[in-house]
């Protein structure tokens, strides 16, 4: 079963007209969420970040969308589909249907997915920089919109080569993030991610991580820009999103990282589910 506009359809039911906006213009954002023992891990952050995108994009946000009923909706369709332990979800919205660039109306429609949430962190984990197009640094990249054909290209880059992720850069050939989340590089004690000007997905993970380390005396965490020539010189390499948490890198060309810290921050992180 699915869920939309509150109306749970089979999955198997057309819901797409000729005029749906996000297939036509990409005109829409998702949330990407995972439920864990019936709660949905960091809901109230995916939610104030999924309220400031529609902003951004000038979609009008209903009366009715507020966090509670979100959550109940999402909670009502994993039920439906016996994933209410555990499961993914993805929450998408978009513009209604009508209009070429310039849309009919601002108001919105919104479609949950619930599908079975399967552990998939990977012991040896190989990565290699993806040069053939760039993310453009600004607030629009910043965003999880249904328009993911750079992270699509580069997926099937890495599948014909055999990694299992690749980095973006932007148009200054800084690291910005990988195809399936926000990166984290390790020095010794220090934490460093790219900062969000860099043009990376204000990724949940990421934001949780940062605080996460702000407040650790053992570490010091850092936003900046970051070469992609300091990959030789990080000790560790981890990739953050919210269905995994965090991935260690284990290789990147010849160089191999170890996982301890990475290992030791998802510990963290995970004393903060609720």
């Amino acid at each position: 079963m699915i869920n939309l506009n509150s109306q749970l359809i089979s999955n198997n039911q057309p819901i797409l007209s000729n005029q749906n906006r996000a297939f036509k213009y990409g005109d829409g954002v998702f949330e990407t969420l995972k439920i864990y023992k019936s709660n949905i891990v960091f809901f109230e952050e995916h939610y104030f970040r999924l309220m400031a995108s529609m902003r951004m994009l000038r979609m009008e946000i209903p009366k009715n969308f507020t966090l509670e009923y979100l959550e109940s909706e999402i909670l009502k369709t994993a039920k439906a589909t016996n994933f209410d332990e555990s499961a993914r979800v993805r929450l998408t919205v978009y513009r209604k249907d009508g209009g070429l660039y310039t849309p009919d109306s601002n108001e919105i429609e919104y479609l949950i997915e619930v599908s079975e949430f399967v552990e998939s962190r990977k012991e040896v984990y190989k990565v290699e920089l993806y040069k053939d197009f760039h993310i453009y640094s600004g607030l629009l990249s910043t965003l999880k919109t249904t328009n993911r054909i750079l992270n699509v290209v580069a997926s099937i880059f890495a599948s014909e080569n055999e990694y299992d992720n690749c980095l973006f850069l932007n148009e200054k050939k800084q690291l910005v993030e990988a195809i399936h989340g926000n990166i984290f590089l390790v020095f010794g004690t220090k934490v460093v991610t790219p900062a969000i000007k860099e043009g990376c997905i204000k990724g949940v993970i990421r934001k949780k991580i940062i605080d996460i380390l702000e407040k650790h005396t053992d570490f010091t965490v850092e936003e900046r820009e970051i070469s992609p020539f300091e990959l030789q010189k990080a000790d560790e390499l981890f990739v953050t999103n919210s269905i995994i948490d965090i991935q260690p890198v284990t290789n990147y060309r010849k160089k191999t990282y170890k996982t301890d810290i990475s290992i030791k921050i998802l510990e963290l992180l995970k004393n903060e589910y609720v």
